[in-house]
């Protein structure tokens, strides 16, 4: 299992009070995961802003070496925060079909009639408990990665135990994606509730 797994894993059974985490945040917040990895892995560093391809590391889960593939690999290399978005489009999808795959994720009917919708649950699985073991401990990777998504609590003034400065980077960037989404939400609202007025005035 990766971070982006566990990551994904976490959403599922830690959302958020007041609404599901939304697929765009847990979207962004993947791809960040998968950085973070490729970085334990040697397969980047991280140059300023940039993500520069390390050597060619075996990776054994197929989304990481997916991710891998699509590294910018000539100069100027691509910046974290485009890398986010670029990597980050759907890719909340694919973890779930990847993990519904893997058997890490099942179906169960929400509601009690038998044409209720359809959503999905963590299956008690050794990938589930090392994530929730990851969780319980506060393991400061998947926690900062969390509270970007709005699990665990809101962010603190600074991400505790994140002594590599690039992960801290990754991790900021996220943050900052995130916070970007929003705006861009409400904006929207804002924008379609004048409008809806206009045609009501």
């Amino acid at each position: 299992m990766t971070t982006a797994k566990d990551l994904f894993i976490i959403s599922l059974g830690h959302p958020r009070p007041e609404l599901a985490v939304g697929q765009g945040d847990l979207s962004l917040a993947l791809a960040g995961a998968e950085l973070i990895d490729l970085l334990g892995a040697a397969a980047v560093t991280v140059d300023d802003d940039r993500i520069v391809p390390g050597g060619a590391p075996t990776l054994d889960d197929r989304l990481l070496g997916e991710a891998a593939a699509r590294l910018t690999l000539e100069p100027p290399y691509e910046r974290i925060e485009d890398w986010l978005w670029r990597r980050g489009r759907d890719l909340s999808a694919a973890y779930q079909t990847a993990l519904e795959e893997g058997g890490e994720l099942t179906r169960k009917r929400s509601g009690r009639l038998s044409f209720g919708s359809n959503v999905v649950e963590p299956v008690d699985t050794p990938g589930r408990r090392r994530a929730d073991a990851r969780w319980e401990a506060q393991e400061p990777v998947l926690a900062a990665l969390a509270s970007a998504v709005g699990i665990g609590g809101d962010r603190p003034e600074e991400e505790p135990g994140l002594a590599d400065e690039s992960v801290t980077a990754v991790v900021a960037a996220v943050h900052d994606a995130v916070m970007e989404l929003e705006a861009v939400r409400q904006r929207r609202t804002i924008e379609n509730s004048a409008f809806a007025n206009l045609w009501r005035g």
